[in-house]
């Protein structure tokens, strides 16, 4: 009872100063002329062009001062694990922060490169595997305990999880596409391993990831008051690949690394449905979607996007309540 009072605490902690923050820095970004530059593929989307973007850092910023001060009054733990958690999580938002940065001074639609985007998001999942292997004890197994599986990757171990972290973080960045999806979708999943960190007792740290996942949420939330439709700023590559790297790194640290693929089951359809596009396009010179990623497809089938967003909420937290029951009960 006392780590959900403490996890509660941390979410309204989370959100109230989110909003606070939200209030000081989007006039900042619209000052500034931070606007997210639109490449029209739906007419829809006209109207968003120069909405401020870099919008991960109003949740990003809060996040780790709360979690900062949470440490410092001692209402949560110092741990390894935590620190792993917060290096991934700043690391990928200056990834994501430099992308932005580098599109907004262009004006146009395109920072890094792709091999520079990768190249920096398989440093920082190298790290994070060596910080992984030499201080927390981590072993290279997976687990499907309902079928008593254990399948022990050696090496590859090491491979799956710089794909882990760089395949998840670009999959929320493909689905940040419409106003609150990926944000509203990353509450979902962060409660999710929010509740799987609580019952990851045998890990150390694993009330203080929870309890983290938590003050996240509360800033998410914060978030899409601001990023809900009509949204009033975007989260850009700053947030989305901060996310997406956060979760696969929760993941994996409470071996939970196949239950990413089915609370992140949005993400993953999202991306699949990229890839099999391109597939398509490349061998059979013909579409299977309208557009990709899918949420797209939706909106050139004349769905509006409040409709889209939410089919896709209660998609990924039927998928979220399906890992959990599997994850605590079986």
């Amino acid at each position: 009872m006392l780590t959900l009072t403490k996890s509660l605490f941390a979410l309204m902690i989370g959100f109230i100063v989110t909003i606070v923050f939200a209030l000081i820095i989007i006039p900042w970004l619209k000052k500034v002329k931070i606007g997210q530059q639109i490449n029209v593929y739906v007419d829809a989307h006209r109207a968003k062009q120069g909405t401020p973007t870099m919008g991960g850092l109003i949740f990003i910023i809060p996040t780790f001062f709360t979690v900062l001060l949470l440490l410092l009054t001692d209402r949560i733990e110092y741990s390894t694990n935590l620190l792993i958690v917060l290096f991934v999580f700043i690391s990928y938002a200056l990834i994501g922060f430099f992308d932005d940065y580098i599109s907004i001074k262009r004006k146009r639609n395109k920072g890094l490169t792709q091999f520079q985007k990768l190249l920096l998001q398989f440093v920082v999942a190298l790290i994070f595997y060596i910080l992984f292997r030499e201080y927390t004890g981590g072993d290279s197994v997976l687990e499907v305990t309902l079928l008593n599986i254990e399948w022990d990757l050696d090496w590859f171990y090491g491979v799956f999880i710089l794909l882990l972290l760089v395949g998840s973080s670009n999959a929320v960045n493909l689905t940040d596409g419409l106003d609150g999806l990926a944000g509203g979708l990353s509450v979902i999943a962060f409660i999710a391993f929010g509740l799987l960190s609580w019952g990851s007792y045998w890990v150390e740290g694993y009330q203080d990831m929870g309890i983290f996942c938590f003050v996240l949420v509360g800033s998410i939330m914060g978030f899409l008051v601001f990023n809900s439709h009509p949204a009033k700023v975007f989260m850009g590559d700053t947030g989305s690949l901060t996310l997406g790297a956060t979760l696969a790194t929760i993941a994996i640290l409470t071996s939970h690394e196949l239950s990413l693929a089915v609370i992140g089951g949005v993400f993953v359809i999202e991306t699949l449905t990229v890839i099999i596009q391109i597939f398509s396009v490349m061998v059979f010179k013909k579409k299977v979607f309208l557009m990709t990623p899918i949420h797209h497809h939706f909106e050139r089938l004349g769905w509006s996007e409040n409709d889209i967003v939410k089919l896709f909420w209660i998609v990924g937290f039927i998928l979220s309540l399906i890992a959990l029951i599997y994850g605590v009960w079986l």
